[in-house]
C-alpha cells in the first residue's frame, strides 16, 4: 500500500475523495442518506456496523436485501467503499465471557461477508479487548489479538481489507500501538486508520505517529474530527467538539499528508444530535476542513 506518490507533478488535498459517516445524518433510509451526502457535496458514505440492534441487523441482510443496497448505491452516484465496524462494542473479541468473545468473533465474519456482498473494500475495525465495565488485561489483549488474526485471515480470503483505528482508549490510542498488532499478524489484508482526533487526544507526537504510518504506507484511509485532550486531570472528549476548538493541529497533520502524497480517502466524523437541524452544521465543517487543505495546497 503506497502512498507516496512523488511521480504526481499536482497534488493537491482538496483533489482527494472526502466521505461522510452515516451517523452524521438523521435517522433515514438508504437513498435518503446517498442524496443528502451527494447534496452536501461528499463523494461517499461509510456504514455504520454500531451496537444497535437495527444496524447488527444488517448482518443478516438476504440475498434481495443486498441487491437493493447496491441498486441504491449505483442509482445514487455515491460510493460506500467503507464500513465502520463498532459493534464490538457490545460483544468485545477480547472479553472474559466466552459467548461475548465468541459473537464477536461471528460479528467479525459476518461484516466481512456483507462487505464482499456489496462491494465494500474496508471494513474499519475498532481496536477495543474489551469495553466498559469489563477491564482491559494482558489476556484480553492477547484474545482480541487471536480473534483479529482469524478475521483478517478470513476477510482475505475474501479480498476485504481489515483496517484498526487508532482509538480512544489506551489500547489502541497510537498508530505505534497499532503497528504492535500487524507485526503480530502479518497480513496485506490488514492496515491502519487513523483518527486524527483520537490520535491527537492522547499523544503530543501525533504528527510523528502519522508520519509513521504513513512511511510505512499502512494507512488506508482517515477519520477527520476534533476532541480535547487527555491530560492528568482529564479524561479528554472524544465526540462533539466543534472543529478548531479542539486539540487537533490540522494544519500540521495536513501539511505531513502532504509531505507524504497522502492518496488515501478522508472522512468527515461527526454524530447528528438533533436531527434535521443539524444537517448545516456538516456543511459547515466541511467547509472548514476543506479551507485549512486549500491553504496547505497553497504553500
Amino acid at each position: 500500500m503506497n502512498n507516496d506518490h512523488r511521480g504526481s507533478r499536482h497534488y493537491r488535498l482538496t483533489d482527494l475523495p472526502i466521505g461522510l459517516y452515516e451517523k452524521a445524518l438523521p435517522e433515514m433510509d438508504w437513498p435518503e442518506i446517498l442524496a443528502q451526502a451527494r447534496n452536501l457535496g461528499f463523494e461517499f458514505v461509510e456504514m455504520s456496523l454500531d451496537e444497535s440492534d437495527h444496524r447488527l441487523a444488517r448482518l443478516e441482510w438476504t440475498r434481495e436485501q443486498r441487491r437493493r443496497f447496491v441498486d441504491h448505491v449505483h442509482a445514487s452516484g455515491i460510493r460506500v467503499p467503507s464500513i465502520c465496524l463498532s459493534g464490538t462494542r457490545r460483544y468485545p473479541p477480547g472479553s472474559s465471557d466466552p459467548e461475548l468473545r465468541e459473537e464477536g468473533r461471528r460479528i467479525f465474519r459476518k461484516t466481512v461477508d456483507l462487505a464482499s456482498d456489496i462491494g465494500v473494500r474496508v471494513v474499519q475495525v475498532m481496536g477495543y479487548d474489551v469495553y466498559d465495565p469489563e477491564p482491559s488485561t494482558p489476556e484480553s489483549k492477547e484474545r482480541f489479538i487471536q480473534a483479529l488474526a482469524e478475521a483478517v485471515a478470513y476477510a482475505a480470503g475474501r479480498g476485504v481489507m481489515l483496517a484498526v483505528e487508532v482509538m480512544d482508549t489506551k489500547f489502541m490510542s497510537s498508530i505505534s500501538r497499532v503497528l504492535y498488532c500487524l507485526k503480530r499478524i502479518q497480513s496485506p489484508w490488514m492496515a491502519i486508520y487513523p483518527d486524527l482526533g483520537n490520535l491527537s487526544a492522547w499523544n503530543d507526537n501525533a504528527s510523528e505517529e502519522l508520519e509513521l504510518g504513513l512511511r510505512l504506507g499502512l494507512v488506508a484511509a482517515i477519520h477527520l474530527k476534533d476532541t480535547y485532550p487527555v491530560t492528568a486531570d482529564s479524561p479528554g472528549q472524544f465526540r462533539d467538539v466543534p472543529f478548531g476548538q479542539g486539540c487537533v493541529d490540522f494544519i500540521r497533520l495536513f501539511r505531513i499528508l502532504r509531505q507524504h502524497r497522502y492518496s488515501g480517502q478522508f472522512l468527515l466524523e461527526m454524530w447528528n444530535r438533533t436531527g434535521p437541524g443539524e444537517i448545516a452544521a456538516v456543511a459547515e465543517a466541511r467547509e472548514w476542513l476543506q479551507e485549512r487543505m486549500r491553504q496547505i495546497d497553497a504553500e
